[in-house]
């Protein structure tokens, strides 16, 4: 039921409504300075041009919404002791929350030279949007952040992911309008039915309504009220109503809505936690309605500013060249009276801090927004536990991934007491042979159930949602806060949350920098369900370009791996989930595959990243003639098969077979960590020698990484060329040239002296791919050398 404040009698005493304006105004005040002032903070003379900065950047607009919730929050947190973690969705407003932990002191903890007194708040002034200083948005330069929001649509599934197995923690967020509009923003509203009050914390989110976007009206600002309730009581909120432009009545109303929406959160989980409610609740949503721009200019040559679009940036903009607009910067600033505000010095007066809480209750200082603080290791098990036999290669067959789900099983079951680790994906848990961790754990589910549903669990760890955006978000939340976890997607779909990644490897590359950032878990990417074996689902699901996005990224952050078998793959897991710091994109299939390695052999090979398989090859001591290279299960196949028809029909040639695991490995040192010197990649690949290369994805990446090699003229790569359909497994890598008879031909092409000596072999192989076209659309399976091939090396 939704609850109006609008016309809640007065809620706050006189001095506790005089010390929350205070603070309010200092905050105002504070976030204009930054967006204008790099000299005279205190305004002790009058404001001349020389004052102002030469170039204006930032977002007025939200900046004194995002003030008024950073003060009540300070409040209630005070007032009740609260745990509790900030996400400021309107990120642009990044001169706000600087200003909030500016005067709480964390800011000043965090860097020292940026002091509580006048020289500290000049700095403070000038290095914001300043060259050598920092950037506008609440970035991971700003202490209590984890949510940076350049891109808008994130900030919910953020909040719910800091929030779960934080049952303690209280994690206020604000919704910016705009923000609101978005697919991902949408979606996420409905992380309420994954939220467990037993085990979890609360979610609070704030939806802040100032009416416009950059230059358009917002759709929820424009909504009827009915209307609005409708909506959010449809995703399982009560709202409660904050209205108005009238600090003093907006003050009483906000404080009202903060006590009632924590005594409805300490319901909830006190109905749960001591009596067993076991009822969905309905949590509560503030609607938060306050002009934007804010106590800014009314109006500006002639415009309406305040409560309009226009006060979304720099409602000022000519402050240098127009006098008018000096004066009225001069009179904005000075209408914050900040003489009641700062002392002769500069300091923030004790009225102005009266509601900041204490140490790491300040919102700046939490340690749920310096999440490496808190990580620990995981408890992972001896990969031996969970290694499949091989005695030799190529001799059986099992599903990677299944046996990955028996090593996850551990993990999930090991820490069932402490709680940080969660597995996440859309709806394919089971379909990617994962469904081990079941007997760890359930999936979490606080909606209705029925007879017929498997493996829901209240409490679960296993998060499955039809939007990656939303698994992606939690994602991100829960290991910016200090825990662990694994996305597991189709290959196809990851591509959904191209710019989300983004976004997070921006924000590691950043905070690698910054030395009060402790490293947090890894971002791990299993994905599955890949391109050479969606051959039933046909082309709408055969896209492997993920691995090209992530590798133009930050070569500090990301890494991406390939395991040709269900050993590499535990190796590869089992480091991934000991990173610290880096987006790992793991690429495997969870059809039957070939086992190649034993588990030693696995973890040396790994180590490396790219290695020679010398019992895959007839290389005799000598230089070899050739070398077939892959990258990818499929990949491997088709290379160790081509390797066997070479041995049989072209004794005499001298074939080098290697693997490669870690793609980065193909790239220079001097570019990547994990790029071999050139001595390393000659050594491997040789300078001058046919490089046949299969490699899992679109082989353009393939010629990029490696382009700078001595080599290259003689690189040849078969990959995926983006022709695709509902065929036979085989028929997939046949009409992308990645077979093993393809690969054979390209052999007797590229070996000077072949194309002649070995034109009748060369035939042979196109001629079994002539008849396998027929065959498979005589018979609808591939020819029986195929389906029934076996190493024999």
């Amino acid at each position: 039921m939704s609850v109006d404040t609008s016309q809640a009698p007065a809620h706050l005493t006189d001095d506790e409504l005089r010390t929350l304006d205070a603070h309010w105004r200092a905050a105002n005040y504070l976030s204009v300075g930054q967006i204008y002032l790099m000299a005279n903070p205190l305004l002790t003379e009058p404001l001349r041009p020389e004052h102002v900065k030469p170039r204006l950047l930032g977002h007025w607009g939200t900046s004194p919404g995002l003030n008024l919730v950073y003060t009540h929050l300070n409040r209630v947190i005070r007032a009740r002791d609260l745990n509790a973690l900030g996400i400021w969705g309107p990120g642009h407003g990044g001169p706000a929350v600087v200003a909030g932990s500016w005067l709480e002191g964390s800011y000043t903890r965090t860097y020292p030279d940026v002091t509580r007194d006048a020289a500290g708040m000049a700095r403070l002034f000038k290095q914001f949007s300043f060259p050598g200083g920092v950037p506008s948005h609440v970035a991971p330069e700003t202490p209590g952040s984890i949510h940076e929001g350049g891109e808008l649509g994130y900030s919910l599934s953020h909040a719910y992911g800091a929030a779960l197995d934080a049952p303690d923690l209280v994690v206020a967020c604000v919704i910016g309008d705009g923000e609101a509009e978005t697919g991902p923003l949408a979606a996420s509203w409905h992380s309420n039915k994954f939220l467990d009050p037993v085990h979890d914390g609360a979610v609070l989110p704030i939806l802040h309504l100032n009416g416009y976007k950059i230059a358009n009206p917002t759709v929820l600002a424009r909504l009827p009220e009915a209307e609005l309730d409708a909506l959010l009581e449809g995703y399982g909120h009560d709202p409660i109503h904050v209205t108005g432009d009238d600090p003093v009545a907006v003050h009483q109303a906000m404080a009202h809505a903060m006590d009632t929406a924590l005594d409805r959160i300490a319901a909830i989980q006190h109905a749960a936690r001591e009596q067993g409610a076991a009822e969905r609740p309905r949590w509560p949503v503030i609607v938060l309605r306050t002009p934007k721009g804010w106590t800014g200019p009314a109006e500006v040559d002639g415009l309406p500013v305040e409560g309009t679009w226009r006060s979304h940036q720099v409602p000022l903009s000519a402050v240098r060249d127009n006098h008018q607009h000096l004066r009225q910067l001069e009179d904005w600033l000075r209408s914050y009276r900040p003489e009641e505000l700062f002392d002769e010095q500069g300091r923030p007066r004790p009225e102005v801090l009266a509601c900041i809480p204490e140490g790491a209750r300040r919102l700046g200082a939490t340690p749920h927004a310096n999440g490496g603080l808190l990580l620990r290791e995981l408890p992972l098990p001896p990969l031996e536990s969970y290694a499949v036999d091989v005695d030799k290669p190529g001799a059986t067959l099992h599903e990677p991934t299944r046996v990955l789900g028996d090593f996850l099983e551990h993990v999930m079951r090991a820490t069932a007491e402490r709680r940080d680790f969660r597995l996440v994906g859309p709806d394919e848990t089971a379909s990617n042979r994962l469904q081990a961790v079941y007997a760890a754990s359930g999936k979490a589910w606080q909606a209705g159930t029925l007879d017929v549903d498997e493996h829901l669990d209240r409490h679960g760890r296993v998060m499955e949602i039809l939007s990656e955006h939303t698994c992606q978000g939690w994602l991100e939340g829960y290991l910016l806060t200090g825990r662990h976890g694994l996305f597991s997607c189709y290959e196809a779909f990851v591509h959904i949350v191209d710019s989300m990644v983004n976004q997070h490897i921006k924000w590691l590359r950043v905070t690698r920098r910054l030395p009060w950032r402790a490293p947090i878990a890894s971002l791990n990417y299993l994905l599955t369900s890949h391109v050479w074996r969606q051959d039933h689902n046909g082309f709408s699901h055969q896209d492997p370009g993920f691995v090209d996005h992530i590798m133009n990224k930050s070569p500090e952050a990301v890494r991406v791996y390939l395991p040709p078998d269900a050993n590499t793959l535990l190796s590869v897991a089992d480091h991934a989930l000991r990173s610290r710091d880096y987006v790992n994109v793991i690429v495997a299939g969870k059809q039957p595959c070939f086992d190649w390695l034993s588990m030693e052999q696995a973890r040396v090979h790994c180590a490396r990243g790219a290695g020679i398989w010398d019992w895959a090859g007839t290389e005799n001591g000598g230089e070899p003639d050739v070398v077939l290279a892959c990258a990818g299960d499929v990949p491997t196949q088709e290379v160790l098969a081509a390797a066997q028809l070479l041995r049989r029909h072209l004794p005499e040639l001298s074939v080098r077979v290697v693997n490669v695991v870690d793609i980065a490995r193909l790239m220079p040192s001097d570019e990547h960590p994990h790029g071999m010197t050139e001595f390393e990649y000659n050594g491997l690949f040789t300078p001058d020698k046919p490089v046949i290369f299969a490699y899992h994805g679109y082989p353009w990446l393939i010629h990029r990484l490696a382009y700078r090699r001595t080599g290259h003229r003689h690189l040849h790569v078969r990959g995926y060329k983006e022709i695709g359909t509902t065929t036979t497994p085989f028929d997939m890598v046949v009409r992308n040239d990645l077979d093993r008879y393809r690969l054979v031909m390209d052999v007797i092409d590229r070996v000077p002296g072949l194309a002649v000596r070995a034109a009748a072999v060369r035939q042979r192989m196109e001629d079994v791919r002539l008849r396998h076209h027929d065959w498979i659309r005589e018979h609808g399976t591939d020819l029986p050398e195929v389906a029934d091939w076996t190493w024999d090396g």
